[in-house]
């Protein structure tokens, strides 16, 4: 991280932070098969987001959302351009670095939970920090924090299979955050929800988001989440054709 940025700031007065952006796309391509089968998913886009910032992506399917979100978090490799996150050039990063970078700095928030079926919700939420050897106490105590935070705390020691659809998700939006990660990569994290339910989940990650001083993308199809975000990117043909809000 770079030196002299508190990650808790913009939670405490829900700013957003200013500095060197938390994410740096520059001339970003991918493409996907080859020859005239080939699918151009993106093409050759920048952006920046800022410290603090909650930054919705719309388009319709196969605008490139996923792909933008896939190769920010390090799960997928561009064909030209780059991407930073925290300062941090992920072309320079070999495989152990990106999965220290995914695991210490980066939370995914996918549409499909990808809860563990036989864990409870605490022991879903935990995961994280048993595999960074947290030390127990500190893991149960950041557990409950969260568990609280989206309003499950009564609900700790509940299965995936017992917990609603919208439980779930909260189950995993704490998850995403249990290792105070400075991004916050969401796809389309209402997708599997009912109208009602979806408003709770996008008003709850914009909650969070400012309490925790996260940076946030979420990609959705839903329209409600517009009016929730710092700033949407519109994304048409693997292109970003409008970007609204403050830079």
């Amino acid at each position: 991280m770079a030196e002299g940025i508190d990650p808790g700031a913009a939670g405490a007065s829900g700013e957003v932070l200013t500095g060197d952006p938390m994410v740096r796309v520059e001339g970003l391509r991918r493409s996907y098969g080859t020859g005239e089968h080939a699918v151009h998913a993106l093409r050759g886009v920048g952006l920046t987001v800022g410290r603090g910032e909650l930054v919705a992506l719309k388009g319709r399917s196969g605008s490139g959302k996923t792909t933008l979100l896939n190769l920010i978090g390090g799960l997928d490799t561009p064909d030209a351009g780059s991407v930073s996150v925290d300062g941090v050039d992920l072309a320079g990063l070999g495989e152990r670095g990106l999965l220290r970078l995914r695991r210490d700095r980066i939370g995914f928030v996918f549409q499909s939970f990808g809860l563990i079926p036989i864990l409870t919700a605490a022991e879903n939420v935990g995961v994280p920090l048993r595999i960074r050897e947290a030390d127990p106490r500190e893991r149960e105590e950041r557990v409950a924090l969260l568990l609280s935070l989206v309003g499950l705390d009564g609900h700790a020691a509940q299965r995936p299979g017992e917990l609603s659809g919208g439980q779930q998700q909260r189950v995993a939006i704490a998850r995403a955050l249990a290792n105070r990660p400075a991004l916050l990569i969401a796809d389309e994290p209402t997708g599997q929800l009912d109208a009602e339910t979806g408003m709770v989940v996008m008003n709850l990650i914009r909650a969070v988001v400012r309490s925790e001083g996260v940076t946030a993308l979420v990609a959705t199809h839903d329209a409600q989440w517009l009016g929730l975000a710092d700033r949407v990117l519109e994304l048409n043909d693997g292109e970003v054709v409008e970007d609204h809000g403050p830079r």
